[in-house]
């Protein structure tokens, strides 16, 4: 996904209008790669805290009312929030000393995010409105058809249909639905103060908790390419989902995932039913 140069072009007045409304002094902005203009602030009572101005997308619509949600049980905690020209704006609590998970063995990692993930699933609260696993779902899988038709997707016929049509389905069969981060990583996991690992930067969508652990997955190629089935069933197990379930998903995504990310052909491969 790649944000449009006009977007960073317009930003100036944007963050200088936040920093005045909010009383930040703003630091210099962090180095992301994803999806968001973020920077570190001191707020008027010297609080440290991070400023973050999403992009707009259709999967980030629900990260303020996510984190509100959430209310710092494993994830960072929500200062304010406000939009702004139609982007979304966030004050954040700022993580010290702020070291990626990923900067930790893999195996640990397993055991911090499905430790997360196990915290931030959850009821949505009563009149809350989150998207929907289903709808994001339904939403990529059309982008994927779309390239199919255009003769882009290096993935045999049927594959590439079965692979669409479980990612459509699975999100609909009957499973549990909770508050779902979607995007999470041991990139999106911090060191901090207040707890040892706080989550940053979810997606929050309402759907099927074994979807959760795929971007983990996805996150470590050498074990997944590997063994692909015995890591899924580490951290199944670890999160409490069904292996066979997240195995499914796994095939889904792969499948869908192969346009951008060709060394998933074969994984789908692997991974087809029957």
């Amino acid at each position: 996904m790649t944000i449009p140069a006009a977007w960073w072009a317009g930003l100036s007045p944007i963050v200088a209008r936040l920093a005045d409304e909010w009383s930040l002094a703003l630091g210099e902005r962090f180095p992301t790669g994803g999806t968001a203009w973020v920077a570190p602030a001191r707020g008027p009572d010297g609080a440290d805290l991070v400023l973050k101005v999403v992009w707009p997308h259709p999967e980030a619509v629900a990260e303020a009312a996510g984190l509100r949600c959430w209310d710092g049980d494993g994830a960072v905690r929500l200062v304010a929030a406000t939009r702004v020209e139609g982007n979304d704006a966030l004050l954040l609590e700022r993580c010290r000393p702020g070291t990626p998970l990923a900067a930790m063995p893999e195996p640990d990692q397993d055991v911090t995010i499905a430790g997360l993930l196990r915290r931030l699933w959850r009821a949505p609260p009563p009149g809350a409105t989150f998207p929907t696993l289903a709808a994001m779902c339904d939403l990529w899988a059309g982008e994927f058809e779309a390239k199919v038709a255009a003769g882009a997707v290096a993935l045999d016929p049927g594959l590439a249909r079965e692979g669409a049509a479980r990612w459509r389905a699975l999100p609909r069969e009957d499973s549990e639905r909770v508050l779902l981060a979607t995007d999470l990583h041991a990139g999106n996991v911090l060191a901090a103060e207040r707890e040892p690992w706080l989550v940053i930067d979810p997606k929050p969508h309402v759907g099927d908790p074994a979807y959760d652990p795929l971007q983990h997955l996805l996150n470590c190629p050498a074990r997944l390419h590997a063994d692909p089935l015995a890591l899924t069933r580490r951290v199944a197990g670890l999160c409490g989902v069904d292996a066979d379930r997240l195995a499914a998903w796994l095939f889904a995504r792969s499948v869908i995932e192969t346009p951008s990310w060709p060394e998933l052909a074969g994984l789908a491969r692997r991974l087809a039913p029957g």
